[in-house]
């Protein structure tokens, strides 16, 4: 198996909604405020109006159900949903507001985007598996996303 980048997605956050503790940890929401994407075969901005809907579970570890629109620069319209894991997504959250970004791999923060597309250009996306990891940015975060090719 090897993984090829597909592209790099950066999405502008607004401020946290913080819902709090409930019967399966702390939820957090995290509307997506716009942002843009850049890849080889994919370019385009992120639609405002997505979010996160994250849960930290009792041992810190953000539990990630993202939902986004991507809008390519020749009009085509993509849904992204993916899960995915933030381990420790507070002490992330601690070094940007010092004014230190995150790089790629200083913490655990994977994701399994999946899309849908009816435009013909880009169908080739349904059935595409693909596999994410993420880094914390002032205001946004940002993830490279790798397509799975087998053998």
């Amino acid at each position: 198996m090897k993984l090829k980048q597909l592209m790099t997605v950066h999405a502008d956050l607004q401020p946290p909604v913080m819902i709090g503790a409930g019967p399966f940890g702390v939820r957090v929401v995290f509307a997506v405020s716009g942002g843009t994407f850049e890849g080889e075969r994919l370019r385009g901005r992120v639609l405002p109006g997505g979010g996160d809907w994250m849960l930290i579970d009792s041992e810190g570890a953000g539990r990630l159900d993202v939902r986004i629109v991507l809008e390519t620069k020749d009009g085509a319209l993509i849904y992204c949903q993916y899960p995915g894991v933030a381990e420790n997504p507070q002490a992330a959250q601690a070094a940007v507001e010092r004014g230190k970004p995150l790089d790629y791999g200083e913490t655990y923060f994977a994701t399994q985007p999946r899309f849908e597309t009816g435009d013909e250009r880009y169908k080739w996306l349904n059935r595409l598996v693909a596999a994410g990891e993420g880094r914390v940015v002032a205001g946004a975060v940002e993830y490279r996303v790798f397509e799975v090719i087998p053998g």
